[in-house]
């Protein structure tokens, strides 16, 4: 049920490390006015949709189908929620779950851990985020990753996400780090829209430039060691709240703990951005307790390049994992979508599915199974 992709045999070292674990499961919510462009992602059918699709998958991931949401899920061009899987699987296994805002429109209806972050400005205007709010939620991150390691004794810490529009500010992190992922990213429409991604992020980035980076070194202490660009003034000018959230998580829980980043090509900008930041700011991390773990909907999208991404992020490569799970035969059209290309990862969808396999040796079936019963409950809500 899983498949690795790169650096084989150290993902089969960390799957053998944690296999009968069970993982705590973190999401970091956030919000970009990219993804209010007309077309440029198909998670919600408006940008209306999308200003709250974050706090509807977060509702549900927490509460189920059981619960009247406050927000509920928004429709989608075709396909259910990925928070279908996620949620079939943190009930099943009785994972706990911890929920961050790191930067939306509105509060969740569900109990969240708020860093004090922001929504980030559209990307191509080259300046997303102040810096000062930049610097303060890496400082969260670092802080709640070693506050949820410190509560993992030999198990695994899976860091998730839900940002719509986040593959498009992953491809200008990507860009802004010189690593070459222009065709490789992915997206929640069948076939990707590199061209409109691509487009969004030079406007961004000849921005930035333009302004010659922007810097706040009297509020903050972090200062970059290295002349190269810096990866925090990078996040600022053309990220989204959680990308810095998860790589400040995700350095501080590697030292104590296994690391499960819980998406596709968002999460390998996540990685590159670590690495990153611990060179500039000679901060310590484990790279190999880190691992990449999604979808094959993502990992063998025609239409993208996840692994050739994978495999050009420098000097560390991580293990990308994939869960083989199929909804080629599910009863619901909704589910069936996936095989077409729609929706593919998100909400820690993929990372989940792995969950289940290490620690009950789950298997296509009972997967299936637990999700449908899902979409069941929504379905008999709903109507």
């Amino acid at each position: 049920m899983i498949r690795i992709y790169t650096q084989i045999e150290q993902g089969k070292e960390w799957i053998a490390k944690y296999r009968g674990c069970l993982p705590v499961f973190a999401c970091v919510l956030g919000f970009t006015d990219t993804g209010l462009i007309p077309g440029i992602s198909a998670a919600g059918s408006t940008p209306e949709d999308r200003k709250y699709t974050a706090c509807a998958d977060a509702e549900f991931l927490y509460y189920g189908p059981q619960r009247k949401p406050l927000y509920p899920l928004p429709p989608l061009t075709a396909g259910a929620s990925p928070v279908l899987i996620s949620r079939a699987v943190v009930e099943a296994l009785n994972i706990p779950v911890y929920l961050f805002n790191a930067g939306l429109p509105q509060p969740p209806a569900v109990p969240t851990i708020d860093l004090g972050g922001c929504p980030a400005k559209c990307l191509s205007g080259g300046a997303a985020m102040e810096m000062t709010t930049v610097h303060h939620l890496f400082k969260q991150g670092l802080l709640w990753g070693e506050r949820l390691a410190a509560n993992i004794q030999q198990g695994y810490l899976i860091l998730s996400e839900c940002v719509v529009g986040g593959t498009t500010t992953a491809l200008a992190i990507l860009t802004g780090l010189g690593i070459d992922a222009v065709g490789k990213v992915n997206s929640s429409h069948p076939v990707c829209n590199h061209a409109q991604k691509w487009a969004v992020v030079q406007a961004g980035l000849e921005r930035m430039r333009g302004r010659g980076g922007q810097g706040d070194k009297e509020t903050e202490k972090l200062s970059p060691s290295s002349s190269l660009i810096d990866p925090l003034e990078l996040v600022a000018a053309v990220g989204d709240p959680m990308q810095v959230v998860v790589a400040g998580m995700a350095i501080a829980a590697s030292r104590s703990c296994g690391i499960l980043l819980a998406g596709g090509t968002q999460m390998l900008a996540v990685y590159a951005l670590m690495s990153a930041i611990a060179d500039a700011y000679d901060l310590s991390w484990q790279p190999a307790a880190v691992v990449v773990g999604t979808t094959r909907w993502v990992a063998e999208d025609s239409t993208g390049g996840t692994v050739d991404l994978a495999l050009n992020l420098g000097k560390i490569i991580p293990p990308l994992f994939a869960t083989e799970l199929s909804f080629a035969n599910s009863r619901y059209p909704q589910l069936q979508a996936y095989e077409q290309g729609f929706v593919k990862e998100g909400i820690g969808a993929g990372a989940a599915c792995i969950a289940a396999y290490l620690s009950q040796n789950w298997q296509q079936q009972q997967l299936l199974t637990a999700i449908e019963a899902q979409l069941e409950g929504l379905i008999a809500k709903c109507c």
